[in-house]
């Protein structure tokens, strides 16, 4: 029987997913990094629409339709003062196939990629996929990354570093010296900062700056996706945006792996860019407003928690014992060493749920902070 590559069995099934299936089919679930908001109806629409016109049963080009593309341009302009060309953006099967062809655009055999620890559970995959050597970095006190860390981290073999903010599991915010800090390590050690910002709309406290503002080498490469921002994790429909010479590598990937993004969900994208932002502010505020519940009820359980000032995610510092008495109690959280060796000791908690949802499960979680103290 023929084997399997090293890379693939180097990764296993997501921490996330193992707790799902372990938990029960009624149990309230807060491990979710999902909206619980219905996509905007015009991006909706506008998808319908290029289905009913026949405008979807074909490829787009491998790069997606212009008209998205500079959607994507206009929104960067908009929200983050960058002079993005068109043609350097791909569309992509969401965020997730955006930081693989990064790291596959980028990383040879060996080469060491640095992402922090907690961090997003992708990160350390797609090294190992990318035939990478994962460089997990630990955080801050306040879970953010300290650009020194990375920087003391960088070998002749870094490829590249991945900064995430808002960031997943810890809601954590990068300051904007923290970004331009980024930004002057990859331009100085000529390595590539790749920097995942699908949350960027998610910011209660602070803002979100992106290191490509403050770039003067090309050494920036930013993913971005729908899903968060307009409540599309279904739709697929993501983006990585850099220099041309970068573009034309990630193209190499995607064009093979991919060919294109999803056409329906290229016009829904397009839409939704283009159309009325209050359905993200008005998302920005309910999460904003569950986070304080949740710290509240944090606090009055005895768990510290590092505020997140971003994202829809808490992560405290709990108990030994405490994830699995919650989780057999009927709520779905995640186990901290799911996102790294530094997340044990802590959970991830989702407030992507209902008020009434999130009252009810803090009041589990009470509970279960009683009985394993």
């Amino acid at each position: 029987m023929t084997g399997f590559s090293r890379r693939v069995e180097q990764v296993s099934i997501s921490g996330i997913r193992e707790v799902f299936e372990a938990a029960g089919e009624d149990a309230i679930n807060l491990g979710l990094g999902q909206p619980d908001f219905p996509t905007p109806d015009h991006a909706r629409e506008a998808a319908v629409e290029a289905i009913r016109s026949g405008k979807v049963d074909a490829y787009t080009s491998n790069k997606g339709t212009e008209a998205l593309r500079e959607a994507i341009a206009a929104k960067h302009a908009r929200d983050n003062d960058l002079d993005v060309d068109p043609e350097d953006i791909i569309a992509t099967s969401g965020g997730s196939e955006a930081l693989h062809i990064a790291l596959e655009a980028h990383v040879d055999a060996g080469e060491e990629v640095i992402f922090p620890d907690p961090g997003f559970v992708s990160y350390d995959a797609l090294t190992h996929l990318a035939g990478g050597t994962p460089r997990p970095v630990p955080l801050r006190d306040d879970l953010t990354m300290a650009p020194e860390t990375v920087e003391e981290a960088i070998t002749d073999d870094t490829a590249a570093f991945v900064v995430n903010s808002p960031a997943n599991p810890t809601g954590a915010v990068q300051s904007p010296e923290d970004m331009r800090a980024f930004a002057r390590i990859a331009d100085e050690h000529d390595v590539l900062c790749i920097s995942d910002e699908v949350y960027e709309h998610q910011v209660f406290e602070g803002e979100h700056r992106s290191p490509a503002e403050f770039s003067e080498t090309g050494n920036v490469v930013v993913v971005n996706a729908c899903s968060k921002a307009y409540s599309m994790t279904g739709w697929r429909l993501g983006w990585v945006t850099g220099a041309n010479d970068r573009i034309e590598r990630m193209l190499r990937v995607h064009q093979y792996a991919q060919a294109c993004a999803s056409a329906p969900a290229q016009y829904a994208a397009e839409a939704a860019l283009r159309g009325p932002q209050d359905p993200v502010a008005e998302m920005r505020a309910a999460f904003e407003e569950r986070r304080d519940v949740l710290l509240d009820g944090l606090e009055s359980m005895g768990l510290d928690c590092p505020t997140p000032k971003g994202a829809f995610y808490a992560m405290p510092k709990v108990p030994e014992g405490w994830v699995d008495e919650v989780i057999d109690r009927g709520v779905v959280v995640v186990p901290g060493e799911a996102f790294g060796e530094h997340g044990a000791g802590y959970a991830r908690i989702s407030y992507a749920t209902d008020m009434e949802t999130l009252k009810e499960a803090i009041e589990v979680m009470a509970d279960a902070t009683a009985a394993v103290r």
